[in-house]
């Protein structure tokens, strides 16, 4: 079973290397397409013990270890009071606050009001008059906790008289762990789809963060892994 990252595939792209009769999006194609399917078996093997509690492995390491995963991944809405901060209807709408405020500074009417919001984000990417790109993301919001993300990626490359065009697209539930009013820091979870020639489809996992340092300035930066 071998993997392939999405985000050393992208960056791949903008690299420059001196390649003859193929651009390196057709490399980069036929190296996708010539990996073998993943597949994915999984034997599941119960043992049921005649009392019906759980193991002492279970009670010593397993509660534990699950424990520290779901705070890692999701937090304790009991002790950390930035997981109930509230979303904003657009970062700087009060002049100070990012995707998130503050909800100490909200009253009880305000904290129980939920706000839906859409962001839409699209990028030229450039390399040269040879390799370029566009990147359009979507982003809906239901509330706080949980949203939907899409990407687009779309990379066009010219060379001796060759064009080839890649195509992809993310399709994800997006959670942000750390939600204050200057910084908010998540993943995302779902699916991965390379088109064209390609036609593979797999799982992705990413990380993104948002600072929000002075008006109208912020800063973000993702990082996207994808198997297929």
């Amino acid at each position: 079973m071998k993997e392939r990252f999405t985000l050393l595939l992208l960056f791949t792209f903008f690299i420059t290397i001196t390649t003859f009769g193929q651009t390196k999006i057709d490399i980069s194609k036929r190296e996708l397409t010539e990996k073998e399917g993943v597949k994915f078996q999984a034997q599941t093997n119960y043992k049921k013990s005649q009392n019906n509690e759980p193991s002492l492995f279970w009670q010593i390491f397993g509660k534990p270890i699950i424990g520290a995963i779901g705070w890692a991944f999701f937090g304790n809405y009991e002790n950390e009071s930035h997981l109930s901060s509230r979303l904003t209807p657009y970062p700087f709408y009060d002049a100070k606050s990012g995707n998130f405020e503050n909800a100490d500074t909200l009253d009880g009417i305000e904290k129980k009001k939920n706000r839906f919001r859409i962001d839409v984000e699209e990028s030229y990417l450039f390399n040269s008059k040879e390799l370029f790109g566009n990147y359009l993301e979507v982003k809906i919001r239901p509330f706080q906790y949980l949203y939907f993300q899409a990407d687009y990626h779309q990379l066009e490359e010219r060379r001796n008289f060759n064009s080839s065009s890649l195509s992809l697209f993310y399709f994800n539930f997006g959670y942000d762990r750390i939600r204050m009013n200057k910084f908010n820091f998540g993943w995302t979870l779902g699916a991965t789809y390379v088109a064209n020639e390609v036609k593979k489809a797999g799982m992705s996992f990413g990380l993104n963060a948002e600072v929000f340092p002075i008006k109208q300035c912020s800063f973000s930066g993702s990082a996207k892994w994808g198997r297929y």
